[in-house]
């Protein structure tokens, strides 16, 4: 899959897309990672990228000319890619939106800054528009490595064996159950018998009950939007019995 970045510091990407699964996935070629500089398509000398407000006004705005040539440049190169705006207005990313975008053959991510873009860039080139959530970043950088990072773990083949997006939070539709490893003590604290079982069918059923009272605790909106089995049920219902007290 191609993700291309258009932004205005791609010196903020050397660090998190050299690391980790994301380097892994670019070793395996599984994933390519393009920056583009808006600059380099400014149209004066001095390769102004932004400009004060129609309407006066705080701050200033990324100019229609320099971000829609970049974002004209690289669709000309790949076609079939989506183009992407990083903005606060934009769909909050999920799970599910993640998945979403992994089925896109490329990914063409515009970074915001300032103010935001020109509203005609939009109008006339964005496909999709993405937020991290109900928060202000700096720009748009942090968000498309999110997204990148975010996609290119449901890209098949790039995690291991030992690892699984099926089983993250989200993946289906839940929050994660806990984790533990060695010592099997710590801080007075043990690792509860059910994991130290050896048995599969106990672990399974540990691991479920626990990932449906996380998330009835922590995020009850996520269990309204689910259709649960009739074991969930049952587990649901003797988390509700040991909160209460109850056997």
């Amino acid at each position: 899959m191609n993700f291309d970045i258009l932004t205005l510091f791609p010196g903020m990407f050397a660090g998190p897309f050299d690391e980790s699964i994301i380097s892994r996935a670019k070793d395996k070629q599984l994933i390519d990672i393009s920056l583009h500089n808006i600059r380099d398509c400014a149209i004066d000398r001095h390769q102004t990228a932004d400009d004060a407000p129609y309407g006066g006004g705080a701050g200033m705005v990324m100019k229609a000319e320099p971000l829609a040539a970049s974002i004209c440049a690289v669709k000309a190169l790949r076609p079939e890619s989506t183009v992407v705006l990083t903005s606060p207005q934009g769909r909050r990313l999920t799970h599910r939106i993640a998945a979403e975008l992994a089925e896109r053959s490329g990914l063409i991510i515009v970074c915001g800054r300032y103010e935001g873009i020109d509203e005609r860039v939009r109008t006339l080139y964005a496909e999709d528009d993405i937020s991290l959530g109900d928060f202000v970043l700096s720009g748009g950088e942090i968000a498309a490595m999110a997204i990148v990072d975010a996609v290119t773990r449901l890209i098949p083949g790039v995690l291991g064996s030992s690892e699984s997006a099926e089983a993250d939070s989200f993946g289906d539709g839940l929050l994660e159950y806990p984790h533990y490893t060695r010592p099997p003590e710590f801080g007075g604290l043990t690792v509860p018998e059910a994991l130290l079982s050896g048995n599969h069918e106990l672990i399974r059923k540990w691991r479920r009950k626990e990932s449906l009272r996380k998330t009835r605790n922590l995020r009850p909106d996520l269990l309204s939007q689910l259709e649960l089995s009739r074991e969930d049920l049952k587990l649901l219902a003797e988390i509700e019995r040991e909160d209460a007290g109850g056997n």
